[in-house]
């Protein structure tokens, strides 16, 4: 997982009341952004801890076998993740 350092993030506020951030993981082999949508404006150290663990997560469903019986986790449309 990435480390508080290498995780910045901007915040906007939208018309619907939910809080968008833009987050930039600097990384020198692998540079990523991405977005969250979340309900309400968060802590930065919240908003950090939130997009770890959905990495985590993602990390580990993508390492999953594509052919097992277990049910797979539904995709989050509230995070994105890009390579820069």
């Amino acid at each position: 997982m990435e480390t508080e350092a290498n995780i910045s993030i901007t915040q906007k506020e939208l018309p619907s009341g939910n809080c968008q951030v833009k987050f930039f993981i600097e990384d020198d082999k692998r540079p990523m952004y991405g977005y969250l949508l979340t309900n309400e404006p968060k802590p930065v150290g919240e908003i950090i801890s939130e997009i770890q663990e959905r990495m985590y997560r993602r990390k580990i469903r993508s390492s999953m076998n594509p052919l097992s019986l277990k049910q797979p986790e539904k995709e989050d449309h509230n995070f994105y993740l890009y390579s820069a």
